[in-house]
């Protein structure tokens, strides 16, 4: 099958990223199914009802920020079908990604139910952050269709989607993958191997280990290791990442950096200690009032605002680079 023969898609799972996919698909003019499963505490289909609410709000709140039209709106709502029939959604479908909680034993009781009941053809893909792809379809019998799509959150303004192959995947379960994300409108890469982070988390988490290293061990304070990222190197790196730059001085002086650096950077292959007495007094960040830094409800707000319109800004930045 090829990435144009896929005309409806199957969302399992409805929450945050679920909905912000199922957004995404329909707005290239895909027909997608929404599934929640059915839950004797919401038998009016509220939490459905509500995830609709929510898609609409970010469609209007992203045309009124030159991000799409409000005469769209209507038509690609309608492209959305609501469900708690896992038969309904599982029939007719070229394509589905799941979205439940990163539970590997629940995810591969998913994956062998939906591998029972698709025909061969229809992709089966999870979207996780860090679990392995091939450990997900080990209950399943046809390994070969099935695969990670890792996308970022908020799913409907980061543009990467990590396509992963799985070890039993298909090499054209793989091509048609990476082609239907770039017609949705994404920004796909190809993990070859089925490694612990993929690309993106091994890279994002390099960083943050040597981050919260450099706060434990007192050589500067959370909000000066923000700053020296936010108003230092990070500038530049949606425009030349890291490669490229190493490319530009010179092999002869990344060798050289790292032959002096490198031995005093953090290699630890256990969480930070800091990290660690951290989470054991209950200071988790946003979610208790404190972490690194002390939150307030409304400073927490304001700065996913702030981070929010960070992003609709360079959309708009990026759509004018393309019109």
């Amino acid at each position: 099958m090829k990435a144009e023969d896929i005309k409806t898609i199957s969302v399992i799972g409805s929450g945050l990223m679920g909905s912000g996919i199922a957004q995404v698909f329909a707005s290239k003019n895909y027909n997608v199914y929404l599934y929640n499963r059915p839950h004797p505490d919401d038998a009016k289909g509220e939490f459905l009802a509500k995830r609709l609410e929510g898609i609409r709000s970010i469609l209007t709140t992203m045309a009124q920020r030159g991000l799409g039209s409000e005469s769209e709106i209507d038509s690609i709502m309608g492209r959305i079908k609501p469900t708690t029939s896992l038969d309904e959604a599982t029939s007719d479908v070229q394509f589905i990604i799941e979205n439940v909680a990163e539970d590997l034993e629940l995810k591969q009781k998913v994956f062998q139910d939906l591998d029972q009941r698709c025909p061969l053809e229809t992709i089966l893909a999870t979207n996780t952050s860090v679990m392995s792809p091939t450990d997900v379809a080990a209950k399943s019998r046809h390994r070969e269709r099935i695969l990670a799509t890792h996308w970022w959150n908020p799913a409907y303004m980061i543009p990467l989607v990590e396509v992963v192959k799985g070890k039993d995947t298909s090499d054209e379960v793989l091509d048609t993958t990476y082609n239907l994300m770039k017609n949705a409108g994404k920004h796909p890469i190809k993990v070859l191997k089925d490694v612990p982070g993929f690309v993106c988390n091994r890279l994002q988490h390099a960083l943050a280990r040597e981050a919260v290293s450099i706060v434990e061990r007192g050589i500067a304070d959370a909000a000066t290791v923000d700053d020296a990222i936010k108003k230092g190197f990070g500038i530049r790196l949606p425009a030349l990442g890291p490669l490229e730059g190493t490319d530009m001085v010179g092999l002869d002086m990344l060798l050289a950096i790292q032959n002096y650096v490198l031995k005093h950077l953090e290699d630890s292959h256990d969480a930070s200690p800091l990290l660690k007495e951290k989470v054991e007094k209950g200071e988790l960040g946003i979610k208790t009032g404190r972490g690194f830094y002390t939150w307030t409800a409304e400073k927490a707000q304001q700065r996913r605002k702030e981070f929010l319109d960070y992003l609709f800004d360079w959309a708009l930045r990026e759509k004018g680079k393309t019109t």
